[in-house]
């Protein structure tokens, strides 16, 4: 069964700069498709950025231009370059790998952004 452990969050002021790094185990990495989403407290999770197997990316309206999503096949980790946060970007973090036998999902970190 893969793992994924996220690693990367706490708190930062209102534009600033985190990254999140999602490491995977496994061999399946290389072959899956790789998502950010997030969760702010009483609300659904959300899809933040997403990259195929092949390296094709995503972004909810939401981040675009602020965040990046990227991946390295050889370590086995997907990582989000966030940049100029807002407040409204404060949420527990999680990172998703899917393919076509399984998603699962990592634990999640938190991310919090003050104003």
């Amino acid at each position: 069964q893969v793992q994924l452990v996220e690693s990367g969050g706490g708190l930062v002021q209102a534009g600033g700069s985190l990254r999140l790094s999602c490491a995977a185990s496994g061999n399946v990495f290389s072959i899956s498709n790789m998502g950010w989403y997030r969760q702010a407290p009483g609300k659904q999770r959300v899809l933040v950025a997403t990259i195929t197997s092949r390296g094709s990316t995503n972004y909810a309206d939401s981040v675009k231009g602020r965040f990046t999503i990227s991946r390295n096949n050889a370590n086995n980790t997907v990582s989000l370059q966030m940049n100029s946060l807002k407040s409204e970007d404060t949420a527990v973090y999680y990172c998703k790998l899917e393919n076509i036998l399984y998603h699962t999902w990592g634990q999640g970190t938190q991310v919090t952004v003050s104003s």
